[in-house]
């Protein structure tokens, strides 16, 4: 009986930290003084679960893809010509690789507008910045769900926003077309990866917290999202705006 019951609790911890990573190696941890971080709050959260290294130093591609695979079931295939196109702003020395801070080189990935940054032209485009964040915020979370419609309403008062306050605001095709993947990335990991409908409660989290909200219930999508989906749900939203 003992031996029986001590089986019991062993596989029911086993079901536990495999239900909720965030008990596990992947528990959530702030950087510290010395770790690196980027503008992109998913690579952030990514390293600030272990997802990828936590001190966000030369990190290689291969480690960013794997990591968004396991952490968030995105196709590898659809991640790894943006995770080389980061490769290009490293300052690591080492090929194939780069620094998470390495990231906020202007025009690359980052681009003017974001929905949670400042414009380098206007101060500090690397760190979460809560007045920016904040008529983003209002507009984003004012129902329990994000649909498209909501998602590209926030976004175009965004960049209303941005283009008035920045003399140099430059957001062309190119930089449009990242800010729609941006935003459909967040619907279809957080939401559904046809219909979007990301919780509010988790989008605000990931934002605010850099987290995995898995103590509210987030979970790896089930379904391996696509490419293609996301490059739909991108679509879409460019629709609504």
């Amino acid at each position: 009986m003992h031996l029986k019951a001590a089986l019991s609790i062993a596989a029911l911890s086993s079901g536990v930290v495999n239900a909720y990573p965030g008990a596990s190696d992947h528990h959530h941890q702030k950087p510290g003084p010395r770790d690196y971080r980027s503008p992109c709050p998913m690579l952030n959260t990514l390293a600030n679960h272990n997802y990828i290294p936590r001190n966000g130093r030369n990190i290689s591609i291969d480690q960013i893809v794997n990591g968004i695979d396991e952490a968030l079931n995105l196709e590898p295939a659809g991640i790894r010509p943006v995770a080389e196109l980061a490769s290009t702003t490293s300052t690591t020395g080492i090929p194939g690789t780069m620094n998470l801070n390495d990231l906020a080189k202007h025009g690359v990935i980052e681009h003017d507008g974001s929905l949670s940054r400042q414009d380098v032209s206007l101060g500090d485009n690397l760190n979460f910045d809560p007045e920016i964040f904040a008529p983003v915020a209002e507009i984003l979370f004012a129902n329990g769900t994000i649909s498209i419609a909501t998602a590209a309403k926030a976004r175009r008062a965004r960049l209303v926003a941005a283009a008035a306050a920045n003399p140099q605001f430059n957001f062309t095709a190119r930089e449009d077309g990242f800010s729609l993947l941006e935003a459909a990335l967040i619907l279809s990991v957080f939401g559904d990866r046809v219909e979007g409908n990301a919780k509010s409660k988790w989008v605000n989290i990931f934002f605010r917290e850099e987290r995995l909200p898995y103590r509210e219930g987030f979970r790896r999508p089930a379904e391996t999202i696509l490419a293609a989906d996301i490059r739909s749900l991108s679509a879409k939203v460019g629709q609504a705006a």
